[in-house]
C-alpha cells in the first residue's frame, strides 16, 4: 500500500491517533509514565509504548527523560494546546450525540442587557444540541415579561429582582453601577450628563434617587429605554449609564464609592417558569440558561 499523498503529490502525515494524544495528556499532565499509567488505568509499559508510537508518527521527540519522570521538549510544549482541543472537542461530540434529541417549541424572555453576552452563547450551544427545537426569544424588561408569562405567551422568563422579593430560580446577582467612558470621563462634568430609561419606575425609583442622595447636579442627557444604547450613549462619551456589572463595555469602567458613586442596586437575577405546565424542550433551555449564568455569576461580586 502506498503513502497517502495530498493533491500536490507530496506525502502526508497522517495525523495523531486520539487513544495516543490522551496517554500524551497524561505524562505531561503528571510529569511521570508511572503516574499517567495510574491515571489512565494502563500498564507502565502499554503507556511507554503509545508515547513511543506518537513520537515516531510525527518523527520528533516528545518529552525529555529526566533521572525523575519527564519533561516536554519544544516540539511536546507546541503540541499541548492541540491535543487539549483535539481531545475537548471528540468530548463534546461524544457528549452531544449522547444526549437525546428535543423538539418542540421553547419561548424565552430575557433582558435586553444580556442579549449581546449571555443569550447568544446560550441560545448557540442550545441549537448545536437540539436543532429541532423551535426556540422563540422575547428582549424586554422584566415587568413586561411578568405580564407576558401571565398571559401564557412566554415559558421562560429571566428577570431582575431588585426588591428581593420575587419568586424564581436566582441566577446570579449582578449589581446595577453608574459607568463612564474612561476616555470622556462624563462624571467630572457639572452637572452631570447622565442617561436615563424613559419609562421605567426602576430608574426613577433608584438610579435617579442614588445621584439625588449623593447631593450630586445631574441633567438628563440621553432617554432610552434600550440597554444597548445605553452602553452606546457611556462608550461614545455622551453620558454616564446605569449599567449591569457584567455587561459595561469596554473602553468603560465602573464608578465607585471612591468617585463618589454608590452601587445603584445589588438585583437578583432570575429565572421564572410559566405555571402551566413544561416540556423536556423548556427543561433543556432552563438548563443551558443555567450553564450560560454560570461564568457571570462567579465572576461578579457584589
Amino acid at each position: 500500500m502506498g503513502d497517502i499523498r495530498n493533491i500536490h503529490g507530496k506525502p502526508m502525515i497522517a495525523p495523531p491517533d486520539s487513544d495516543l494524544l490522551r496517554s500524551f495528556l497524561a505524562v505531561a499532565d503528571t510529569g511521570s509514565v508511572t503516574a499517567a499509567a495510574d491515571r489512565l488505568g494502563r500498564t507502565q509499559s502499554a503507556v511507554s509504548l503509545q508515547i513511543k508510537r506518537l513520537e515516531d508518527s510525527l518523527g520528533q521527540p516528545l518529552f525529555e527523560r529526566l533521572p525523575r519522570g519527564v519533561a516536554l521538549t519544544p516540539r511536546g510544549a507546541q503540541l499541548m494546546p492541540y491535543a487539549r482541543r483535539i481531545t475537548a472537542l471528540l468530548e463534546e461530540a461524544a457528549l452531544a450525540l449522547r444526549v437525546k434529541p428535543l423538539v418542540g417549541p421553547v419561548r424565552v424572555g430575557i433582558p435586553d442587557e444580556y442579549s449581546g453576552t449571555v443569550l447568544p452563547r446560550a441560545l448557540s450551544a442550545f441549537a448545536e444540541r437540539h436543532p429541532e427545537v423551535e426556540v422563540s426569544v422575547r428582549c424586554d424588561h422584566s415587568e413586561p415579561q411578568l405580564q407576558a408569562m401571565d398571559s401564557d405567551d412566554i415559558d421562560l422568563a429571566v428577570i431582575y429582582d431588585w426588591s428581593y422579593v420575587g419568586e424564581g430560580e436566582v441566577l446570579c446577582i449582578d449589581p446595577t453601577v453608574w459607568a463612564t467612558s474612561v476616555t470622556h470621563q462624563q462624571h467630572l462634568r457639572r452637572p452631570l450628563p447622565a442617561a436615563v430609561f424613559m419609562r421605567s419606575d426602576w430608574c426613577r425609583d433608584f438610579a435617579e434617587r442614588s445621584l439625588d442622595q449623593q447631593g450630586l447636579p445631574w441633567r438628563v442627557a440621553f432617554e432610552c429605554d434600550d440597554a444597548g444604547a445605553m452602553r452606546m450613549a457611556v462608550q461614545n462619551g455622551l453620558a454616564i449609564a446605569p449599567i449591569s456589572r457584567s455587561t459595561i463595555p469596554v473602553g468603560c469602567r465602573e464608578l465607585t464609592a471612591a468617585d463618589g458613586f454608590p452601587i445603584i442596586d445589588s438585583s437578583r437575577v432570575l429565572l421564572r417558569r410559566n405555571p402551566r405546565g413544561t416540556s423536556e424542550a423548556i427543561e433543556g433551555m432552563a438548563t443551558m440558561l443555567r450553564e450560560a449564568f454560570r461564568p457571570l455569576a462567579e465572576r461578579v461580586a457584589v
